[in-house]
């Protein structure tokens, strides 16, 4: 079982989508390097290990997962049956790949510590990627109204609530706390905007507890763009910030130094990370290529980023901006770059 939230697996929250990312696309160059022979028969196996997945299934070959699939399975240590994935959501390009090469069961689950850490999870054998699977036998799930967002459960899209056994009784003495995350009748409510797919499955689209109000009156969910900028390359870490004093927002973002020094390296372009980020051309490459994200992920002008700050270290449990569990912290970020939002609020103005 891989657990995200373990440092030997490198995945976590939105630094594990795009440390996943960075393995699967190593893993891609290594394929392109292959002999055209080899590589014919890794697409070879691909091909065949995806129709067993397409027929809920999964079998172990005498060539494809005794000799082409070998090394990639060795290294999983060879007898693994059942691949976990939770705490952040893998790209459905990644899903897929792993259900073929892996030889094991990967399915994606979703919970929460208030309700024992697992409250959905996909069937064994579900070929379908970017949901969640059902709910747990011991835990109801049901979608509320989020009126400020226009999500409403009439149209099968809300608020993900949880109740069951498994759901906790409160916060140790934080009884304010407590009434925050439970109502009346027990629900947890889970801050997470989710829908029921026509099969019957749970997909998380969107963010609440975080969601901010802009100046003129706009709410905006800022994980749901941090979502999309994650995807760039050039990106490891983002956070985006705004406030009901201002009608836009911008972002704090840390450079990936591995892909950066890579490009660098093949554009002639000098510097250490931290003097490449006060370089207006990193600046941007970076603030162009989040551009081209808003544009095919269909951003609104008031959910884009107008200013960008390059930092240089990652946000961690040690200098306060992440929690145990790799979240970020909010709050402290924005306290942490306080003078850097300010400024690219006023040099926008």
């Amino acid at each position: 079982m891989l657990n995200k939230e373990k440092p030997n697996t490198k995945m976590k929250s939105n630094t594990a989508k795009k440390k996943s990312r960075v393995q699967y696309d190593n893993i891609q160059a290594t394929i392109r390097q292959l002999s055209p022979l080899k590589r014919f028969l890794f697409n070879m196996a691909l091909s065949a290990k995806g129709r067993d997945i397409d027929q809920h299934r999964v079998t172990r070959h005498m060539l494809w997962d005794g000799l082409v699939l070998k090394r990639i399975q060795e290294r999983l240590g060879g007898h693994v049956k059942l691949i976990i994935s939770g705490a952040a959501p893998l790209s459905p390009s990644i899903l897929q790949f792993l259900k073929r090469v892996c030889g094991a069961y990967v399915v994606e689950g979703y919970g929460q510590t208030e309700c024992c850490g697992v409250s959905s999870c996909q069937t064994l054998g579900d070929p379908t990627v970017g949901n969640i699977g059902v709910p747990l036998n011991c835990n109801m799930i049901k979608l509320v109204d989020v009126p400020d967002m226009q999500y409403f459960s009439k149209d099968n899209v809300g608020e993900l609530c949880i109740k069951g056994a498994n759901v906790f009784k409160g916060y140790y003495r934080d009884e304010e706390k407590t009434s925050e995350a439970l109502d009346n009748e027990g629900w947890l409510h889970t801050g997470d905007i989710a829908k029921w797919t026509i099969s019957g499955q749970i997909q998380i689209i969107d963010r609440k507890k975080h969601m901010f109000k802009l100046a003129q009156g706009e709410y905006v969910a800022p994980e749901r763009i941090e979502n999309i900028y994650i995807h760039s390359k050039f990106i490891a870490q983002v956070f985006v910030y705004g406030n009901g004093y201002k009608s836009y927002t911008v972002a704090i973002i840390v450079p990936d130094a591995d892909i950066l020094e890579k490009y660098v390296r093949e554009n002639n372009i000098s510097g250490n990370i931290v003097e490449l980020c006060k370089k207006k051309e990193i600046k941007d490459l970076i603030f162009n290529d989040i551009k081209q994200l808003e544009k095919a992920n269909s951003l609104k002008g008031f959910e884009m980023a107008k200013d960008i700050y390059l930092h240089p270290e990652q946000f961690s449990v040690e200098n306060n901006l992440l929690t145990p569990t790799m979240k970020t912290k909010r709050p402290e970020l924005a306290k942490y770059f306080e003078k850097e939002i300010d400024e690219m609020y006023k040099d926008i103005e």
